[in-house]
């Protein structure tokens, strides 16, 4: 099985420095492209590898990047920026590229900066990875010194500048003109599209934003080329995939796998099955915004289309996983305490609907709640779901709870007819309104 991604990243040994990871083959990607291919060319073989981004939204990368403007007319300067701000619960797969081999990722920034002309580069960093941000900044330092960023890289009159970014710990900012706000020194609300960010991004210039796994790709599909990268998945989506595991498994842990490989296989030959004394209820496939699969989806191979088609979102490619011994209640209420805490509040939906199923659900677990709760948060689920809030955070937020009461809505019954958590004795946490 190959592994391109996480070949040479090795559990507690520090990630390779510029002459290691030039021995085993890095930057030959960035040399090729630019000697070899002409920017439009890079766009069309990303296109053709049918690489799609690793964020979660699941499109055509190459596709992505054939909107922004190309040419002498084109707006300048242009920007590169790589989503590193890993803020969703359950999500860890960027920082073991972050942390493992920085180098891989500022190639890969290089070839993708190169492909659509970028001469600035952010590298957007979550404010708790301090690691990650020492050993990117070391990176950084490596690569200017050797030639690989600045002015003329290798003699071909191709400039990049990078520079690394450290957020202050706010969800919004994974959304990525929230994202671009943030950067500009401004308050981290989404912006109105269009403009797209490709045309009018970062300081009014086209900005392209890709997702650290998705551009880790990029020097591998440019080495080796479109068919082989597409050889590697085992259904139509294309490429290897970073899956991860939390919850009460016997090996949580993160693993690069085949993309399309099944739910079953990641969670009981990688994670090692449930922990002893637990059952498996379900789980949410790609972070805490996605919608729950139970015991019936355990076969589907984990990509988009196949996981979309069963009600969910395969997002960030991270399980959660729900076990037998863990209150759905208190588990859905967890993850609404979040969003509502994150919530940017600029539309009015996001802002006060959250807290109001966040209270909602912390009645139900305390026993206090109502027959007619379980109706005013089946009308929350559509009233914040897609197309009336200004951006994803709220209808990600629905998704685990409209599927929790489509699954357990027999737990949240009990909870309200037995006036308490029949888990009371299992909870370790709870928020405070």
């Amino acid at each position: 099985m190959e592994k391109p991604l996480t070949q040479h990243i090795v559990p507690g040994r520090k990630p390779l420095n510029l002459k290691e990871y030039e021995k085993v083959g890095g930057y030959q990607s960035v040399r090729k492209v630019l000697k070899e291919m002409a920017p439009q060319e890079v766009q069309t073989l990303v296109k053709d590898s049918n690489l799609k981004g690793r964020g979660g939204a699941g499109f055509n990368t190459g596709l992505k990047w054939s909107f922004v403007p190309m040419g002498p007319e084109a707006a300048q300067p242009k920007y590169l920026v790589a989503n590193a701000d890993e803020m969703e619960p359950g999500t860890f797969k960027d920082r073991l590229l972050l942390e493992g081999n920085p180098h891989q990722l500022i190639e890969g920034m290089i070839v993708a900066a190169y492909a659509i002309q970028a001469s600035i580069s952010f590298v957007f960093l979550r404010w708790a990875y301090k690691l990650a941000a020492r050993e990117i900044t070391q990176a950084i330092q490596e690569a200017y010194a050797a030639g690989y960023l600045g002015k003329n890289i290798l003699g071909s009159g191709f400039d990049l500048e990078m520079h690394l970014h450290t957020g202050v710990g706010r969800y919004m900012c994974g959304e990525e003109t929230a994202l671009l706000n943030a950067l500009e020194g401004k308050r981290a609300n989404p912006r109105a599209k269009p403009p797209f960010p490709q045309v009018s991004g970062l300081f009014g210039k086209p900005t392209i934003v890709n997702n650290v796994e998705t551009l880790c790709n990029l020097p591998h599909i440019v080495n080796n080329g479109a068919e082989w990268f597409k050889k590697l998945g085992l259904t139509e989506d294309a490429g290897t995939k970073l899956y991860g595991v939390s919850g009460r498994v016997k090996k949580p842990g993160c693993w690069e796998l085949p993309m399309g490989t099944t739910i079953r296989e990641i969670l009981e030959e990688h994670a090692g099955g449930m922990q002893d004394g637990y059952l498996f209820r379900g789980l949410l496939p790609g972070g805490a915004s996605t919608d729950f699969l139970v015991e019936e989806h355990l076969d589907l191979p984990m990509d988009y289309p196949s996981i979309q088609a069963a009600g969910s979102r395969m997002g960030t490619g991270t399980m959660i996983i729900l076990d037998d011994q863990t209150c759905p209640v208190g588990f859905t209420l967890n993850l609404q305490h979040f969003f509502a805490q994150e919530s940017c509040g600029f539309c009015t939906p996001c802002r006060e609907g959250l807290p109001w199923v966040e209270k909602i659900l912390l009645a139900i677990d305390k026993g206090e709640g109502k027959p007619e709760h379980l109706l005013t948060l089946d009308f929350h689920t559509k009233y914040l779901g897609p197309g009336n809030t200004f951006c994803a955070l709220a209808p990600g937020a629905m998704e685990p709870l409209q599927s929790a009461l489509k699954y357990f809505r027999e737990d949240f019954e009990r909870h309200i007819h037995e006036h308490h958590c029949p888990w009371s004795k299992s909870k370790v946490w709870q928020p405070s309104i």
